[in-house]
């Protein structure tokens, strides 16, 4: 294969990327709305949208293995580009099934009366989309500082993790008919607790590519220098 129909694969697995996450940024914003808003309808199509993001998933993974049959004539870049890619696809598609257990806890709170005040999970869910936009934006740019950056808003979305478990389970302690809406809303918390971790994940797999400096198994190093 030449470099020019080599380097088109490269862009055009860059494009599926991008598809793939902008498909899980769409089903977690969906799925977050289809919570607050009590929008049934919107949460059925959050999960029924579940299949086309599992058929992009499978079409980059075929795209991956194609290259790398090419590997010897990769760059060095584009070659890390590809494993990262590999390392990376799955966890935008569990980010992708977190969101669509979302939307089907807000179809059983959606049939039952509101649990007020929903307390700081919108803002739990506005910090975790963020972090998921950016990235998916870091990772597209193999922008190691914007992954960085990322890193360490886990640390908020962690707290914030905590005080509303706190507050939910106190909602169960002073009132038994709250128990089963707030436990629905603890799984919610924790899905987007887990989101948050995956976005964290990504942006390791960023630097890696950018620098082919592995950060996982080290605490400080994604501080940068």
């Amino acid at each position: 294969m030449d470099t020019f129909a080599l380097d088109a694969r490269v862009q055009g697995l860059r494009e599926k990327v991008l598809l793939l996450g902008g498909q899980a940024e769409d089903s977690l914003s969906r799925s977050l709305e289809a919570l607050i808003r009590r929008n049934s309808v919107l949460a059925e199509q959050v999960i029924r949208d579940d299949d086309v993001i599992d058929s992009v998933e499978s079409e980059i993974d075929e795209t991956c293995a194609n290259l790398l049959i090419q590997a010897a004539q990769l760059s060095p870049a584009d070659l890390r580009f590809v494993i990262g890619v590999l390392r990376t696809t799955p966890m935008i598609e569990r980010i992708a099934d977190h969101a669509v257990n979302i939307a089907r806890h807000a179809l059983r709170l959606n049939d039952e009366p509101e649990l007020q005040p929903y307390i700081a999970l919108p803002r739990m869910g506005d910090l975790v989309q963020k972090m998921l936009a950016d990235a998916l934006d870091a990772l597209t740019q193999s922008n190691a500082a914007k992954a960085r950056q990322t890193i360490r808003r886990d640390d908020e979305v962690d707290i914030l993790y905590r005080r509303i478990f706190a507050e939910l389970t106190a909602f169960m302690t002073k009132d038994s008919t709250a128990v089963v809406r707030a436990a629905e809303l603890l799984f919610v918390i924790k899905h987007l607790e887990r989101i948050a971790d995956y976005a964290t994940n990504v942006c390791e797999q960023v630097v890696y590519l950018a620098e082919g400096r592995a950060i996982k198994h080290t605490p400080d190093a994604w501080q940068g220098e």
